[in-house]
């Protein structure tokens, strides 16, 4: 019945392979190379995928603008599993991006019953730890955004139910609200480019929020009033439902351009020139111009047990206000990838890749790539056991909890002013 995942699933098994192949995810590898600097969420292999993140590179790289924007469903309270895509963000803004973060609380309250109460008590956590970890931007609760809900109505109009069951699996049994909260994700998506007007967007996410990607960019493009085609000889500038004036007016753009009953056809002009006049046209004759969306996507780090990180497993993540001792039991029980005696360890050398310990290092807790290349040898060359590895490592997080929850505390009153 669902062709696609259930982006609401607590329990997810992604195959990243089928991914790419069925719904055209690109491998992130050759894009990267766009960037003028690389972080270390891509350099290792963190971040596996994309969709036209290349507009994305290349506004980094020229400083044009560019917007970034997640969500978090405040079903909970923040913890290790939702660091990724905080840091994604967070480096995003600092290479110039506008930054926007969503507190999807209508959602919250549609799929997983959370009150509306309980919603802003997780927003607000959620909130603290990303202006700790040096968000700056525009943040707001779905709730409480009237142009959002209003963009969302008109998102509305461009999604029917087949497309939900094809997407989502949605069923008869599907409530309205949650129907609702999709084209309320729909416009979260479009929304920076709502705000501060129509630029390339990058949505970083898990693979399995890919759905909302492909349903948005869908929506975006049936928004679009005109399509821009490179003929080779010519740009065509196609319209889809623009008014007649609209039309009009590209022709008039480009002294010399060939108008016919539904299109422009325009000669010797650059691409970008033409895509861009036909842009601010549509916006002046009340279209919004919006660019599809790109969006980066990541692996899951495994749970601190191995196998799924999930809330439902307390063992197997810790949360941001967790007391040390709690933190630090879970990470000395961690999984790792050891051998079964000190003997076999020392010769044989440990399995860092299978190794709960060694990827949470990877994530999160190592920065510096020398150093964690230095880890990962002294683990597979056998000089550090399992047990020293742990130590060091619960040092790292200890060191890592003590200056978030400080920032936290520090910009508490920037989570209560939204």
């Amino acid at each position: 019945m669902q062709s696609g995942m259930n982006p609401w699933s607590s329990n997810q098994t992604v195959d990243v392979d089928r991914l790419f192949a069925e719904f055209g995810i690109e491998p992130i590898g050759e894009v990267v190379q766009r960037l003028p600097e690389v972080p270390p969420f891509m350099r290792r292999g963190v971040v596996v995928g994309h969709r036209d993140y290349q507009v994305v590179a290349d506004a980094i790289r020229n400083r044009t603008p560019f917007h970034v924007l997640t969500g978090f469903m405040p079903s909970g309270l923040p913890h290790l599993g939702h660091l990724m895509v905080m840091k994604e963000v967070v480096w995003h803004v600092q290479q110039g991006g506008n930054g926007y973060v969503a507190i999807a609380d209508r959602e919250a309250h549609a799929v997983r019953g959370i009150s509306w109460e309980k919603c802003r008590e997780f927003g607000r956590e959620y909130l603290k730890a990303l202006y700790a970890l040096g968000f700056r931007g525009t943040t707001y609760y779905q709730s409480k955004n009237e142009r959002l809900k209003d963009l969302a109505f008109e998102a509305s109009t461009k999604v029917n139910f087949s497309d939900l069951a094809a997407i989502y699996g949605f069923g008869p049994e599907t409530s309205l609200a949650h129907a609702v909260s999709v084209a309320t994700q729909v416009a979260d998506i479009l929304f920076p480019q709502l705000d501060a007007g129509p630029a390339p967007t990058v949505v970083p996410v898990g693979l399995d929020q890919d759905p909302h990607l492909r349903l948005t960019r869908d929506v975006a493009h049936k928004f679009r009033m005109f399509t821009v085609e490179d003929r080779g000889d010519y740009i065509s500038v196609r319209s889809k439902n623009a008014p007649v004036e609209a039309l009009e007016a590209v022709h008039r753009a480009f002294p010399g351009s060939k108008k016919y009953s539904g299109h422009v056809d325009i000669m010797g002009r650059p691409y970008a020139l033409v895509d861009d006049t036909a842009r601010e046209i549509e916006i002046a004759h009340g279209g919004f111009g919006f660019y599809l969306p790109s969006s980066t996507y990541h692996i899951f780090m495994p749970g601190l047990q191995g196998g799924k990180m999930s809330s439902s497993v307390p063992e197997s993540l810790f949360g941001f206000y967790e007391p040390d001792t709690s933190v630090r039991k879970k990470v000395m029980a961690a999984m790792t990838g050891g051998r079964m005696t000190l003997e076999e360890q020392r010769r044989l050398g440990g399995e860092p890749d299978r190794c709960s310990v060694y990827l949470l290092n990877l994530f999160h807790m190592l920065e510096d790539d020398e150093e964690f290349a230095d880890l990962r040898r002294r683990c597979e060359s056998g000089e550090m056991t399992c047990g020293q590895c742990k130590k060091e490592t619960w040092e790292r997080v200890q060191a890592f909890l003590a200056d978030l929850r400080d920032k936290m505390d520090a910009v508490e009153h920037l989570a209560d002013e939204v």
